[in-house]
């Protein structure tokens, strides 16, 4: 009965922390369109990156498989830390209040969401270790219990960016 309380309290550490994560990158979803909308008018150069945010934003918003969501916010990580960079060339965008604000409240939430990713990521570890673990592995294949999938970056953003190429040098 213990071992059963105790994969049940570590299943619900994993949808707790899934939801922590979920409200924060609504709350990046629901930033998106006022980014680009205060950095249109300025960005004419970023254009294509502006695009390539406002489409997956779009998938994102439309997909329901958990995994290919979780690729597809890492990649939009990406993209808006691309972006931001990009957008420090702009004298004037970076003197426009509406932008300033937009860009502490994105850095801010990306921040919280790579803590909430790891606090997720520590309870899928702890989830995979006891129903893997003997005797545990045998009361979590009686509760159906299957192994979880981490958060991970996504291919290419592990690299160190090459500041010289965003910014055309």
């Amino acid at each position: 009965m213990l071992t059963y309380n105790t994969l049940i309290t570590r299943k619900n550490q994993i949808d707790y922390a899934q939801g922590a994560v979920d409200a924060l990158l609504k709350k990046r979803f629901d930033l998106i369109p006022n980014l680009v909308a205060t950095v249109k008018g300025y960005a004419t150069h970023e254009r294509e990156l502006l695009e390539k945010v406002t489409e997956l934003r779009s998938r994102i918003g439309q997909t329901k498989n958990s995994d290919e969501r979780m690729g597809m916010e890492s990649q939009m990580s990406g993209l808006l830390g691309r972006l931001l960079v990009q957008l420090e060339a702009y004298p004037d965008l970076k003197a426009n209040q509406n932008f300033l604000q937009l860009q502490a409240a994105l850095n801010e939430i990306e921040e919280q969401i790579s803590a909430a990713r790891r606090s997720y990521n520590g309870a899928v570890v702890e989830f995979n270790n006891a129903i893997e673990m003997f005797p545990s592995n045998m009361i979590a294949s009686w509760m159906g219990l299957k192994r979880r999938k981490v958060f991970e970056v996504a291919e290419g953003e592990s690299a160190a960016p090459n500041v010289g190429e965003l910014f055309g040098s």
